[in-house]
């Protein structure tokens, strides 16, 4: 049964008749409400919401950029995901001294840069086509994919006073935390601090935007041999005289022994745009994880501190809220060669059986 959809508005409704009215950063002002979960077993499905059209693409992509370690929208964008393309040009816009080391006449030249970009898509072709103009204003900063793979032990006086000023020094100096719980899952899967932190404090004043979902953490469990054998697609009792052996089979043919779950904390969720994207992000993240280490995926868990509609949203979800949900759709990871796992092509990754109602409207606040 599709019970995501139901949760989701459920939450919607939540928030409608119990949220407090807020104002926020973007002056939009928001409906919200503090403290809430959504759980999701993987068994029912992948948790693509269906009571509207999902960008799946996107989903895809931006999550591989973040395995990629990848902090620049070039690569988005080379792959028509243009979800923040608006945080790269606002910082553009706000901060245009950024990025520069006392260049002689920094005034002119930032100037003459925002002429030539007086439109987004004037700034995002700048992007495509200009090496230079792309190291500088593609950044958004140290966000998810630096804190994933490349997490730095090095304090800010260190970096100001020219220590550590190249690129191995810093790579030297950092932590793979991808790397770290892949690792730990096969060496010691009951771990308790099986633990990805994106929210690095001396890092947040430069990031475009502090981490919405800053961290996620890895729970397993042992298979019962029933769970075992029901993954496995042959009569087992003609193969195996009692249970012991049974066992050895299910093992040499490469039957999971263990169940993974995933938990994501959000410190704020917008859940008319982005709770939906980020249900399926972490949902793919746990199939890829689980994929890696072998293991079965098993529940998905969305936990989130300031969860809010915003005022504009209010009206144009209610649509949503009158569609039944369709049943839930299947992803598919393509068996392919591997050394890392931020080395998946968008295609390697096959979302089969999905069908959902239209997409619904809803404008991005910035």
């Amino acid at each position: 049964m599709n019970k995501i959809d139901e949760e989701y508005k459920k939450l919607v409704i939540d928030i409608i008749e119990n949220g407090s009215d807020k104002i926020d950063r973007t002056n939009t002002g928001t409906r919200s409400v503090f403290s809430r979960e959504i759980r999701h077993n993987m068994k029912s499905g992948f948790p693509l919401l269906t009571t509207k059209k999902m960008y799946w693409k996107g989903i895809v992509t931006e999550l591989l950029w973040f395995l990629r370690g990848d902090t620049n929208i070039k690569w988005l964008v080379d792959n028509n995901c243009n979800i923040w393309n608006g945080d790269a040009y606002k910082r553009f816009l706000n901060n245009p001294s950024y990025g520069y080391s006392n260049p002689k006449d920094l005034e002119k030249t930032i100037n003459n840069q925002l002429n030539e970009c007086p439109t987004i898509d004037d700034f995002i072709y700048k992007i495509k086509t200009n090496e230079k103009f792309c190291k500088r204003w593609g950044e958004l900063g140290p966000i998810y994919g630096k804190q994933w793979r490349q997490w730095s032990t090095i304090g800010k006086g260190q970096l100001m006073n020219g220590l550590y000023t190249n690129e191995e020094n810093l790579k030297m100096n950092s932590i793979d935390q991808i790397k770290n719980i892949i690792n730990t899952l096969r060496t010691n899967p009951d771990d308790r601090r099986m633990i990805v932190n994106a929210w690095h404090v001396s890092d947040l004043d430069e990031m475009v935007l502090p981490p919405c979902h800053l961290l996620f953490q890895f729970w397993t469990r042992e298979l019962t041999l029933d769970e075992r054998k029901n993954l496995c697609d042959i009569n087992l009792e003609t193969e195996c005289k009692n249970d012991a052996e049974i066992e050895t089979y299910l093992t040499l043919k490469g039957i999971p022994k263990r169940g993974i779950s995933l938990k994501f904390n959000m410190r704020s969720t917008d859940v008319g745009l982005g709770l939906g994207f980020n249900l399926a992000s972490y949902g793919l993240l746990l199939l890829m994880i689980s994929k890696e280490v072998n293991m079965l995926p098993d529940e998905l868990i969305f936990s989130g501190g300031d969860v809010h509609l915003y005022s504009n949203h209010l009206e144009p979800i209610k649509e949503q809220l009158k569609r039944d949900p369709f049943n839930l759709p299947n992803v598919f990871l393509k068996d392919v060669n591997i050394n890392d796992i931020s080395d998946y092509n968008i295609d390697d990754i096959v979302l089969k059986n999905y069908t959902s109602h239209p997409s619904i409207k809803l404008p991005l606040s910035n």
